[in-house]
Formats: C-alpha cells, sequence, structure tokens
C-alpha cells in the first residue's frame, strides 16, 4: 500500500479528507460490514467497463475505491488499476480479498481527493462511486479540477454518487421520499438511520452544481442518469486541449 504525499507545510486552512464523515471506515468489522451489504458489485462494474470501454493498456483511477471492487474489475481486464481510498482498513481488507483469491494487478494508495499524487495527464479513466460527497461543495470543486489534471485530454470522468434532482424549493418532500424508498428494505441492511444520517452529516449536493463544477472543470457531460432523483451517475469528457 502506497502512502500518497501527507504534506506537513499544508495551510491550516486546508480541509482535513482524512478525517472519517459518516461511517467509522478505520472499523475493520465495519468494513467488512459494509463490503457484505454491497452485494456482488463485481457484476455491475463488469458491464460497466464493458459499455465504457475499458481495455488492456489504459490507466484508471477509482478515487474512494472503498474495497477495490471496481479496480480489481478493471485490472481483470489488462487495465493499469489503481485504488484510491483514506481509509487503510478498506484497502487492507481489499489486498487481503484480492490475496485471498489469487488476484493483482491493482496498486493501493492511501489518500484521498485532495492528496492522491501522479504524473499530469497520465490516466485514460477517472472514476469515483460514492465517495465525492464526503467533501464540502468547495472542496469537490477543487477535487474535480485535481482528477481533471490526471486525465489525458479527450480522456474520462465517471462519477456516480448520491446527487439530489429534485426541486430544491421542496427539498423535504425529495429527502423524505428518498429515504422511504431505499431504507429498511431488506435487501441492502440499510436503515432509515444511516440514510438520516447521511443527509445531516454528509456533503450530498445538486445535480447542477455538480454539473457546474464539473463544467469549470473543462468537462463536456457525455451521458448523465438522474433519474432516481436522489442519485446521479455521470460520464464527462476532459476537453482535448
Amino acid at each position: 500500500m502506497a502512502d500518497s504525499p501527507h504534506t506537513e507545510d499544508s495551510p491550516d486552512w486546508q480541509y482535513d479528507e482524512f478525517r472519517q464523515v459518516g461511517l467509522d471506515f478505520e472499523s475493520l468489522n465495519q468494513v467488512a460490514a459494509y463490503d457484505a451489504r454491497q452485494g456482488d458489485l463485481g457484476i455491475y462494474f463488469d458491464k460497466l467497463l464493458d459499455r465504457l470501454g475499458v481495455k488492456q493498456g489504459h490507466v484508471l483511477i477509482d478515487v474512494g475505491a472503498g474495497t477495490a471492487k471496481l479496480a480489481r474489475a478493471a485490472a481483470a481486464r489488462g487495465a493499469e488499476a489503481h485504488a484510491v481510498d483514506i481509509s487503510k482498513a478498506m484497502l487492507s481488507h481489499a489486498e487481503a480479498s484480492m490475496a485471498s483469491a489469487g488476484a493483482n494487478g491493482v496498486v493501493f494508495h492511501h489518500a484521498g481527493f485532495l492528496s492522491f499524487e501522479c504524473q499530469a495527464e497520465t490516466a485514460d479513466w477517472v472514476m469515483s462511486f460514492n465517495a465525492l460527497h464526503h467533501l464540502p461543495d468547495f472542496w469537490k470543486q477543487v477535487a474535480i479540477e485535481r482528477m481533471a489534471s490526471w486525465l489525458k485530454p479527450g480522456a474520462n470522468l465517471v462519477l456516480r454518487d448520491v446527487i439530489f434532482s429534485f426541486d430544491q424549493a421542496n427539498y423535504r418532500e425529495g429527502i423524505e421520499h428518498w429515504i422511504s424508498q431505499v431504507a429498511g428494505d431488506g435487501a441492502t441492511g440499510w436503515s432509515r438511520a444511516d440514510f438520516e444520517a447521511h443527509v445531516r452529516d454528509e456533503y450530498s449536493t445538486y445535480a447542477w452544481i455538480i454539473e457546474g463544477m464539473m463544467a469549470r472543470a473543462g468537462f463536456e457531460i457525455v451521458s448523465k442518469d438522474t433519474s432516481l432523483g436522489a442519485y446521479a451517475e455521470y460520464v464527462a469528457r476532459k476537453g482535448d486541449k
């Protein structure tokens, strides 16, 4: 596991992205429970990578990789896969899981959106699933700008997260509808209290804000799915210059 430089000379106003927001992902028990709740994401990620055309020789960076199922699926098809996460417990769980399965090909980095470092314009894909909401909006913009700098011209950012597209004037109804749809369905193991804590303690924001951030960072949105009202998935292309 590689530690990304955590500069001691960072200004006092620098956001501490290693501070846990929401669930405690430094607890091995919590990480194991989280991984079990996610179900077989490998199938979803395989279909996604097929749809996007990720292939051997591509460089893929997954930020907020969690237990690295996306990076693992990319490595299995020959991509150079990097799993970036602020939780050492998450990365340790992922490394142990891959070792027990005899899998390899993923480079692990203990870092996040604001601290991961790589050579500029070297990645074919940067992806992030359910992680950007850990940052307040100011730092989301910084993160999106940084991810753009890692991508080759014409390459793509893939972002999926809890992102709200319901009418902000009726946000109470939107939040309540979302929680009633996803909490306690018996399939995921997530409770109403889990989703209430997400809204209260984490930093999910509106789709129009995220889309504005990507545009300011030089991205053109190629495709988006906001059909579920509280989740969104974007593929955004970096400009050629």
